[in-house]
């Protein structure tokens, strides 16, 4: 049995095996002081373009960091209740503020039980939540919270989401969803500065 399967977790190159073995190609890599990044971006099954970055403290934890949405500015009493009640309503994930008020998601992976499918399911629980919240987070994410049209396009987390369906349960959208209000494709904008207040 190889030596990372025998609980010797926590290394770049098992983060970066498990990522080729999920079909994973990350975007760019760095490491600072023996903690590793990896950026990826991918979709959902409704919401495209998720970024995400892995950042793996082999002495701690393997986090994945989901940028969220944009900033959100001071002032937005609505937005922090909203990200208050997600941490309640989404276990084994948590929604909080990065230190430029860009609202965030992580999932955090104990290293001595982190693995290929731990990883995996962390990715696709994040992808999934991205999903279910696409309307209430359209006003974040796009000007006039206009949610673009993905007609055509092909997921780049189908995949990945199709592997884990059953671990993720009810929180997995397969269907689509015609209730959707589109507008033209566009480039991924932030939204109007107040439409949340």
């Amino acid at each position: 049995m190889p030596l990372a399967d025998q609980g010797a977790h926590g290394r770049p190159a098992d983060i970066e095996r498990w990522l080729d073995e999920l079909g994973l190609r990350p975007d760019a890599s760095s490491d600072r002081e023996g903690v590793t990044s990896w950026d990826l971006r991918l979709d959902g099954r409704r919401r495209f373009d998720v970024p995400i970055t892995l950042i793996l403290d082999p002495a701690l934890a393997l986090i994945v960091w989901v940028h969220f949405a944009p900033p959100i500015g001071d002032g937005y009493r609505k937005s922090y209740r909203r990200l208050l009640r997600w941490n309640d309503e989404f276990p084994f994930a948590k929604f909080s503020l990065a230190e430029d008020e860009r609202p965030i998601l992580t999932v955090e992976l104990a290293i001595e039980a982190a693995d290929r499918d731990s990883l995996g399911i962390a990715i696709a629980r994040s992808l999934a939540i991205a999903d279910r919240l696409l309307e209430e987070s359209a006003g974040w994410l796009w000007i006039g919270g206009r949610i673009p049209d993905s007609a055509g396009r092909t997921s780049r987390g189908a995949a990945l989401l199709d592997r884990f369906h059953d671990e993720l349960g009810e929180l997995d959208i397969v269907e689509a969803t015609e209730s959707v209000v589109v507008a033209p494709a566009s480039p991924q904008q932030p939204a109007v500065a107040g439409a949340d207040r």
